[in-house]
């Protein structure tokens, strides 16, 4: 099993990725503790450690990642990496040199995807998130308009844009939709 964290920068906030950490590893311990009870069934996935944690960022963020290693007494148990994309070095904890692979080898294309599919992974989900709030809180604080009319509004225009620029006898049409809803969307969202 391989672990990929982003770096700070990519979090809203590092003591949000530190907490993230220190649970992750602290249901590895209850896992651990707990196998042994009777009666108990823990949860498999958090039985195991990662075979290598590859952390996004170079020195500061590779220490970071071990001191929250250290905190867990996991430090000796997980090897851990930084990579840092200027160069493309690998960072190992309490090393002050650093490993760079020839530019065009195997291991370091490896790295490289792991690295790019943290990102994408982060990236991807972070859009997703951003744009349900976005959308969401816009449309569900309109009074009178509930979890189907919103989606009903969304079908038929596509967009926030559109239904802020439909008139009223427009939203009124849309199935579900009143005139009264109608006019309490635009009054709302001009």
């Amino acid at each position: 099993m391989a672990a990929a964290v982003t770096p700070p920068a990519l979090c809203l906030h590092w003591r949000a990725c530190r907490a993230s950490a220190s649970r992750r590893f602290r249901r590895w311990r209850s896992a651990r503790e707990t196998e042994d009870q009777p009666g108990s069934k823990p949860d498999a996935s958090f039985s195991l450690l990662p075979d290598l944690i590859i952390i996004d960022g170079g020195k500061g963020q590779l220490g970071r990642a071990v001191k929250v290693l250290e905190e867990a007494g996991l430090a000796e148990k997980v090897p851990v990496v930084g990579l840092a994309k200027q160069e493309e070095e690998i960072f190992f904890p309490h090393r002050s040199n650093s490993l760079m692979l020839p530019r065009h080898s195997q291991g370091l294309y490896l790295v490289q995807r792991i690295r790019d599919e943290a990102h994408r992974f982060g990236i991807t989900a972070h859009r997703k998130k951003r744009s349900k709030i976005g959308l969401a809180s816009q449309l569900d604080s309109i009074p009178g308009i509930g979890p189907i009319r919103r989606k009903a509004l969304l079908k038929h225009f596509g967009s926030l844009d559109k239904i802020k620029e439909a008139t009223v006898e427009e939203l009124a049409d849309v199935p579900g939709m009143s005139e009264a809803s109608a006019l309490s969307v635009k009054g709302n969202l001009e």
